[in-house]
């Protein structure tokens, strides 16, 4: 059986103002974003709104005790609406605040009780990369237990996915380039799952093609031509969001979880590391099921033989970000097997999405050679 699901209402805007506009923004919202996109693109068009800045609460990657720290703050304040605008940790945070419960979140996050959504959620993307406006998914470090968890449960999809490529205009080359990284994996990885369809196919092959076009014209004509592409790559993203938000993503998240959350690595550069490698075990392993069709549309993106995808992705890739190796972000070789057995024992959500299985071995292999 096969699965597809679209949702939430997606509705694009040129400007913020107009979306404060259209949704009447005010009194009874609960905003969570950053002191630095909301003051610039939306204080001067909203009166009355609850704002909370995600920064006041702790940096890096988000937290349960992060959201424990604005439920504290906003559990007594009567709110109708939510509405995220940032990057993917902050829409995966807001999405909890439409939750009837929400705290004690690691119960929430281990099924101790059930989500049921009693609010309206609004989400606006500041990045190109999570597509975490069209998923039904919330990732967060649980600080018991050490480790990056996963809720999917259809009660924190949006209402409505707000795109207003206005927003790109103001982010740093590196994060741009990490978060589009980020979506072309979410394209590629749900291309290849066991879960995909014709339909989460259509929307994967798209992202694939406008991301790696997206690149290729960078690397040519230099970082000033991504003024001219930003609505494509905000596109690109919530098309891969749409397909991983269906078919799922699979051992690249999986192995990237453990080096987001001991050593703070940004989620989509996190996942950059493991890419290509983890796509050439697949290929070593079974090159002739669904791989077979994604080398080839990448050859005839990429111009090259379909063998040798994998490393002129790399190249492209490398132009645009330059990639660590683990022990570049401080990763120690002991950490490596604390690694294998975090996705072996934990991450067992995203590594049922796999093209096809990776043992103990494998895995560790993986991280050894990434080292």
């Amino acid at each position: 059986m096969k699965n597809f699901k679209l949702s939430p209402e997606i509705i694009t805007f040129d400007r913020c103002m107009e979306f404060c506009s259209e949704f009447n923004i005010g009194e009874g919202d609960l905003i969570i974003t950053n002191e630095y996109i909301y003051k610039p693109f939306f204080e001067s068009y909203i009166n009355g709104a609850t704002v909370i800045y995600r920064r006041n609460y702790g940096n890096g990657e988000p937290s349960d005790k992060m959201v424990e720290g604005i439920y504290n703050d906003v559990k007594d304040i009567n709110y109708k609406r939510v509405i995220g605008i940032g990057g993917g940790s902050i829409l995966d945070v807001a999405k909890l605040f439409v939750l009837e419960q929400i705290s004690p979140v690691c119960d929430l996050f281990e099924k101790k009780f059930p989500p049921k959504k009693v609010k309206e959620l609004i989400l606006i993307p500041t990045t190109c990369g999570t597509g975490s406006e069209v998923t039904n998914i919330s990732v967060l470090h649980l600080s018991s237990l050490n480790s990056k968890f996963g809720l999917a449960h259809d009660e924190i999809l949006a209402d409505y996915a707000i795109l207003i490529p206005e927003l790109l205009s103001i982010l740093p080359f590196k994060v741009f380039a990490a978060s589009a990284i980020d979506a072309l994996i979410h394209a590629i990885e749900s291309f290849v799952s066991p879960k995909s369809s014709v339909f989460t196919e259509m929307y994967s092959k798209e992202a694939i093609k406008m991301i790696l076009n997206g690149f290729k014209t960078i690397s040519n004509e230099g970082h000033q031509s991504l003024e001219n592409l930003l609505d494509n790559f905000l596109i690109a993203s919530t098309y891969a969001g749409i397909a991983f938000g269906n078919a799922g993503c699979g051992a690249v998240h999986a192995m990237s979880y453990p080096l987001g959350s001991f050593y703070h690595v940004p989620h989509g550069e996190s996942n950059y590391v493991f890419f290509t490698e983890i796509f050439k075990t697949y290929m070593k392993l079974n090159p002739d099921g669904k791989i077979k069709e994604l080398c080839k549309l990448l050859s005839d993106i990429l111009n090259c033989d379909e063998e040798n995808v994998f490393d002129e992705a790399e190249k492209l890739l490398y132009k645009i970000l330059p990639k660590k190796s683990l022990q570049g972000y401080g990763a120690k070789e002991e950490d490596l097997m604390i690694f294998t057995e975090n996705v072996v024992t934990k991450q067992g959500r995203l590594m049922g999405n796999a093209y096809i299985h990776l043992d103990k071995d494998t895995i560790y292999g993986i991280y050894k050679s990434l080292y």
